[in-house]
């Protein structure tokens, strides 16, 4: 599916839903791309996942903005990464570094410079501890691991080909809480 069409249906999924996120939060390794970065060198050209593009052009027409927690212990083959890919300049926030915080400090810190607030952030991963930490320190951010989601494209069981897939659950996890957050405020 190439990514226009990719990002077409992004878009007409995104329009069926009142309430959208202001900033979502991507994992990198295996989420975005089929890989660990330091399995690979710089010189090297990487790809993304194929709906990747896609997903993302959708998002960045909604104004929705975006960044990155990563915990890849080569930063500087991911900045590398980004940049041969022409998707850097999309990211509000790149925090992305070797911690032993499961990405705590990491949303703390995209959380400081853009100013959103938890509640209005979306955060996709592929490891259960990452999503299992950020639910218990900032339990506001929505999140779903699509490992134990069990996602398939082909033999390729992470996130891959099923983005608009998970976007849809992804929206309406998002949609669901932000209206129980609601209820309880008033």
């Amino acid at each position: 599916m190439g990514d226009e069409k990719v990002k077409d249906e992004a878009m007409q999924i995104m329009g069926m839903f009142q309430i959208l996120p202001r900033l979502v939060v991507f994992d990198l390794d295996y989420t975005l791309w089929p890989f660990y970065c330091e399995c690979l060198s710089k010189r090297e050209m990487p790809s993304l996942y194929p709906q990747a593009k896609g997903i993302l052009s959708a998002l960045k027409e909604k104004g929705i903005e975006m960044a990155i927690a990563s915990r890849s212990p080569t930063s500087d083959i991911a900045i590398t990464f980004l940049d041969k890919l022409n998707i850097k300049p999309m990211f509000v926030a790149k925090e992305i570094y070797s911690s032993w915080t499961h990405k705590t400090e990491h949303f703390q810190k995209i959380h400081t410079r853009t100013g959103v607030p938890f509640t209005a952030m979306l955060f996709f991963d592929d490891e259960d501890r990452n999503i299992k930490s950020v639910n218990t320190n900032y339990y506001f951010v929505a999140s779903l691991n699509f490992m134990s989601r069990g996602f398939e494209n082909g033999s390729d069981k992470h996130l891959g080909g099923q983005w608009s897939y998970a976007w849809s659950i992804q929206t309406r996890a998002y949609y669901i809480y932000s209206k129980s957050e609601q209820c309880r405020e008033e």
